[in-house]
């Protein structure tokens, strides 16, 4: 077999999909309605029409709350496929996956203890 045999599926499969997504921006273009006007470029804030600056400090516990977050999300993503091949791994990989659930663990007390979970 040659390159040209395992790679021309790919290859047409993503030359229809630059023409698929080219032609659907082009016709979006072409046919959206278009009204230039003032208000269109004015922030949209549930009816109410902006008042001041557009500009607001974000508390840092929103941010604390993101990662918080984020960090359980991936250990979701971790843990989910470890325990579906569970029975076909070594004994020693149990507790390498308790260290990692420990650390885990560590954190969520930190944050907790830190009055991070409080939603004041």
């Amino acid at each position: 077999m040659s390159f040209y045999d395992l790679w021309s599926a790919i290859m047409i499969s993503a030359i229809a999909g630059f023409v698929l997504v080219f032609t659907a921006l082009i016709a979006a273009k072409l046919l959206a309605p278009y009204a230039k006007e003032r208000a269109k470029g004015v922030s949209y804030e549930c009816g109410m029409l902006p008042i001041g600056r557009n500009w607001a400090q974000v508390h840092v516990r929103y941010y604390l709350f993101a990662i918080l977050f984020l960090i359980f999300d991936v250990e979701t993503v971790f843990i989910f496929p470890w325990a579906v091949t569970f029975l076909g791994f070594p004994k020693f990989v149990f507790y390498e996956m308790l260290v990692f659930v420990g650390v885990l663990a560590l954190g969520l007390g930190y944050a907790w203890k830190r009055g991070v979970l409080e939603w004041k």
